[in-house]
Protein backbone atom coordinates (compact mmCIF):
# COMPACT_ATOMS: atom_id res chain seq x y z
CA UNK A 1 0.00 0.00 0.00
CA UNK A 2 1.18 3.59 -0.94
CA UNK A 3 1.26 6.14 1.40
CA UNK A 4 -0.48 9.30 0.32
CA UNK A 5 2.36 12.36 -0.23
CA UNK A 6 -0.05 15.11 1.64
CA UNK A 7 0.37 12.98 4.73
CA UNK A 8 4.51 12.86 4.75
CA UNK A 9 5.26 16.79 6.41
CA UNK A 10 1.52 16.85 8.42
CA UNK A 11 1.19 13.53 9.63
CA UNK A 12 -2.03 11.67 11.03
CA UNK A 13 -3.55 15.12 10.17
CA UNK A 14 -3.23 15.39 6.43
CA UNK A 15 -6.70 13.60 6.69
CA UNK A 16 -7.51 17.42 6.67
CA UNK A 17 -5.92 18.29 3.56
CA UNK A 18 -5.78 22.20 2.83
CA UNK A 19 -8.74 22.96 4.83
CA UNK A 20 -8.03 24.84 8.04
CA UNK A 21 -4.89 26.12 7.66
CA UNK A 22 -0.86 25.26 7.92
CA UNK A 23 -0.83 26.19 11.31
CA UNK A 24 -3.60 24.40 13.04
CA UNK A 25 -2.83 21.12 11.24
CA UNK A 26 0.56 21.46 12.79
CA UNK A 27 -0.47 21.81 16.01
CA UNK A 28 -3.04 19.34 16.06
CA UNK A 29 -0.21 16.95 14.71
CA UNK A 30 1.94 17.74 17.48
CA UNK A 31 -1.13 17.18 19.87
CA UNK A 32 -1.78 13.39 18.44
CA UNK A 33 1.66 12.60 18.91
CA UNK A 34 1.92 13.42 22.42
CA UNK A 35 -1.35 11.87 23.26
CA UNK A 36 -0.65 8.95 21.51
CA UNK A 37 3.08 8.05 22.88
CA UNK A 38 3.82 5.48 25.19
CA UNK A 39 3.98 6.46 29.14
CA UNK A 40 4.81 4.63 31.94
CA UNK A 41 2.82 4.06 34.80
CA UNK A 42 3.70 5.22 38.05
CA UNK A 43 2.37 2.48 39.81
CA UNK A 44 3.98 -0.26 38.56
CA UNK A 45 6.46 1.44 35.78
CA UNK A 46 5.20 -0.49 32.47
CA UNK A 47 5.73 1.11 29.30
CA UNK A 48 1.94 1.15 28.45
CA UNK A 49 -0.44 3.75 30.11
CA UNK A 50 -3.35 4.66 27.39
CA UNK A 51 -5.63 7.06 27.21
CA UNK A 52 -9.03 6.56 27.73
CA UNK A 53 -10.94 9.71 27.34
CA UNK A 54 -10.10 12.86 28.12
CA UNK A 55 -7.71 13.29 31.49
CA UNK A 56 -8.12 9.45 32.21
CA UNK A 57 -5.19 6.96 31.44
CA UNK A 58 -5.60 3.08 32.51
CA UNK A 59 -2.27 0.86 32.69
CA UNK A 60 -2.38 -1.82 30.21
CA UNK A 61 -0.55 -3.89 33.25
CA UNK A 62 -1.96 -2.95 36.21
CA UNK A 63 -5.35 -1.54 35.77
CA UNK A 64 -4.89 1.20 37.51
CA UNK A 65 -6.69 4.30 36.92
CA UNK A 66 -5.31 7.50 37.10
CA UNK A 67 -5.94 10.98 36.20
CA UNK A 68 -3.64 13.45 34.55
CA UNK A 69 -3.92 16.17 31.99
CA UNK A 70 -5.88 16.11 28.59
CA UNK A 71 -3.48 14.90 26.24
CA UNK A 72 -0.08 13.41 28.27
CA UNK A 73 -0.61 11.72 32.34
CA UNK A 74 1.09 14.54 33.66
CA UNK A 75 0.89 18.08 33.04
CA UNK A 76 4.02 20.94 33.32
CA UNK A 77 2.02 22.27 36.53
CA UNK A 78 1.84 19.01 38.00
CA UNK A 79 5.57 18.15 37.84
CA UNK A 80 5.93 21.46 39.49
CA UNK A 81 3.79 21.07 42.18
CA UNK A 82 5.47 17.30 42.56
CA UNK A 83 9.03 18.30 42.84
CA UNK A 84 7.54 21.29 45.45
CA UNK A 85 6.05 18.57 47.76
CA UNK A 86 8.83 16.45 47.19
CA UNK A 87 11.41 19.89 48.60
CA UNK A 88 9.32 20.22 51.39
CA UNK A 89 8.84 16.52 52.70
CA UNK A 90 12.62 16.01 52.35
CA UNK A 91 13.64 19.49 54.21
CA UNK A 92 10.44 17.67 57.26
CA UNK A 93 13.22 15.04 57.08
CA UNK A 94 16.39 16.45 57.78
CA UNK A 95 15.03 18.95 60.38
CA UNK A 96 14.15 15.02 62.45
Amino acid sequence: MVEFSHTKKIGSAGRFGSRYGRKIRVRLRDVEIKQKKEYKCPVCAFPKLKRVGTSIWVCDKCGAKIAGGAYTPETGAGKVVTKAIRRVIESKSREI
